[in-house]
């Protein structure tokens, strides 16, 4: 679905802020809104503020299906282009081309929906059962219906889509949609004429059945291999997030160490400058003990000079 120009005065892309705005997880979503809308209109781009505040919360499946849209492009765009294949081929096609492209779509739907859920779980939020029978419905529909397919193309679904109930599928194939009007024998009209036109109908129909088919099996291999290429994917950013975990546990163990050698040396060296101390104030007391002793000795000497020795 193409988009008017949404940008308002400054050079601001209100359509880019409602694109990430709708990335948002729903329990985050009320105040990134409000947030938005404020610097809108902070900016003086009322009608911007306006548009980011009417925008409603997605229920979590819708937010799931979105979030699906924006992170798998490449494939989205083939889901979407096999729903136009489906739904042009099941204007014409018999029960059994009807009940093989079911099953193939089926097969799509269902590993799109986990892949959804795989999505919503590493954005941390995991999708109960009710809200995954959600996003297979919202992807059935669009397969089905052409404007729930713009409206999922567009990114800001707010509550999950219901496929139309006269979509046929595997388990309830319905008759040929009304066949195109056929004017009324003439005189003219022959019996080869109508073996003939009957004849081109099943030409074109059997046409339309092998391209469906086609794209169908284009779309669900591209689609697996993609699914692999994702598995892949996940599996190396397990193991480097494994690896960023470890180092990160060894670098928080040699920082401990670290700690615990800084303070260790903090003791040692306020030791060693308590005994340096002890050291010098022993040294001067040294000092002093040793000048008391020349002094004393110093006076004994006094004392005891010649003429203070008594006469024999």
């Amino acid at each position: 679905m193409q988009r008017t120009d949404g940008r308002g005065s400054g050079g601001h892309d209100v359509e880019g802020l409602l694109d990430e705005l709708y990335a948002t997880p729903p329990p985050a979503f009320v105040s990134r809104r409000e947030e938005l809308a404020a610097e809108a209109k902070a900016d003086g781009r009322v009608e911007d503020a306006r548009r980011i505040h009417a925008a409603r919360r997605p229920t979590l499946a819708a937010w799931a299906a979105n979030l699906l849209l924006r992170s798998q492009p490449a494939a989205s765009q083939r889901f979407l282009e096999l729903g136009r294949a489906l739904r042009e081929a099941y204007r014409t096609l018999d029960a059994d081309g009807i009940k093989e492209l079911s099953n193939q779509r089926s097969s799509i739907v269902s590993a799109l929906s986990r892949q959804a859920a795989a999505l919503a779980r590493e954005a941390g939020h995991r999708l109960l059962d009710a809200a995954q029978q959600d996003v297979a419905s919202t992807l059935r529909a669009v397969l089905a219906d052409q404007d729930a397919a713009d409206r999922w193309a567009a990114g800001r679904l707010e509550s999950a889509l219901t496929p139309p109930a006269n979509f046929p599928s595997s388990t309830a194939v319905t008759a040929d949609a009304p066949p195109k009007p056929v004017r009324a024998p003439t005189a003219r009209s022959s019996r080869t004429g109508a073996k003939d036109e009957v004849a081109e109908r099943h030409r074109q129909r059997q046409n339309q059945l092998a391209q469906a088919r086609k794209a169908a099996a284009t779309a669900d291999q591209q689609f697996r291999r993609q699914c692999a290429e994702q598995a892949d994917a996940d599996a190396s950013l397990q193991q480097t997030c494994d690896r960023h975990d470890q180092a990160r546990q060894q670098v928080t163990a040699v920082k401990e160490q670290s700690r615990k050698a800084r303070e260790e040396l903090q003791r040692a060296e306020h030791e060693q400058q308590e005994a340096e101390e002890r050291r010098q104030g022993a040294a001067d007391a040294v000092t002093r003990a040793e000048r008391a002793a020349q002094k004393a000795a110093q006076e004994v000497e006094r004392l005891a000079g010649p003429g203070s020795h008594p006469d024999p």
